[in-house]
């Protein structure tokens, strides 16, 4: 039998950090939405007790460096599963790219392994397996759009935004998660994003409110170590999207556009010096 999970990119229409914690990770306060940008998952169980990833991008880890092959691990670990399995990954979300790609991996593979191995695990007990691989795991596990505090896996789900299109594009640049946080200085922060008037807007429709509620603290940093991601974002902004801004610690830009014919002026315009771009929608 054969398994296959979707694993949808997100992006953050808001992020704020509060502080640092006694345990070493930063207080977070985010909503999160998906956008229709996939991994594409197949599993298929192995008689053998053993873990084989495989892949058609050949710039990704397939051991355990791999979050899909440590949620693999877990759960075969946690639920004493002696047989084993074969995941083909199928990437299409950037790497290192703010868009939680691998966390979203790792969230399929325990979906699709409940279902693979017929284990019966609820969803919460998978939420709380997830956050022990990565903060964004939680939330990919469900997906929708939710806010997400404490480190990131404390999540209150949220209505849908107002449909349109999201248009991203990644610089050929890697951005260092770890070293983002570990550059940021809360006390630095001029102004704070509002995941309550993000909310309102959410929770009213208001796509024109959703724009001007966008905001990322962590641009701060990456902005000043990485340039050219400002200029993307001031590009994006010239040729025509509604609202901009940098998904989780970057280097990933997106734009939210409601009309349909300013997508591909948009597109062309960033595909003249950024090869990553993407045009797609919110998976609502």
């Amino acid at each position: 039998m054969k398994i296959y999970e979707k694993a949808p990119a997100k992006i953050n229409l808001m992020l704020d950090v509060l502080h640092k914690r006694p345990d070493g990770y930063h207080e977070v306060e985010m909503i999160m939405t998906m956008v229709d940008l996939a991994d594409r998952l197949e599993m298929e169980a192995l008689s053998r007790d053993t873990i084989i990833i495989s892949s058609q991008a050949g710039y990704i880890p397939l051991d355990e460096k791999n979050l899909a092959f440590q949620a693999a691990k877990l759960i075969k670990e946690r639920y004493n599963v002696r047989s084993g399995v074969y995941i083909h990954l199928d990437k299409n979300i950037p790497v290192a790219a703010g868009l939680a790609g691998g966390s979203s991996d790792a969230a399929a593979t325990l979906r699709g392994l409940n279902r693979l191995w017929d284990l019966g695990i609820p969803v919460e007990e998978l939420k709380q397996l997830g956050a022990e691989l990565g903060s964004d795991v939680p939330f990919c596990i469900t997906g929708g759009t939710a806010l997400a505090t404490g480190r990131g896996e404390l999540l209150t789900p949220l209505p849908n935004p107002p449909q349109c299109w999201v248009v991203l594009a990644k610089l050929p640049i890697n951005v260092s998660t770890a070293e983002i946080y570990g550059r940021f200085r809360s006390e630095e922060v001029v102004a704070h994003p509002s995941a309550n008037r993000m909310r309102q807007a959410i929770e009213t429709s208001s796509f024109q409110g959703v724009c001007e509620e966008l905001g990322n603290v962590l641009e701060e940093v990456t902005l000043k170590l990485y340039p050219e991601v400002a200029h993307l974002k001031e590009t994006m902004l010239k040729l025509g999207a509604d609202g901009v801004l940098m998904s989780g610690s970057g280097p990933t830009v997106f734009g939210l556009v409601s009309k349909e014919a300013k997508v591909s002026r948009i597109y062309n315009g960033l595909r003249g010096f950024c090869k990553e771009v993407y045009a797609v929608r919110l998976l609502t």
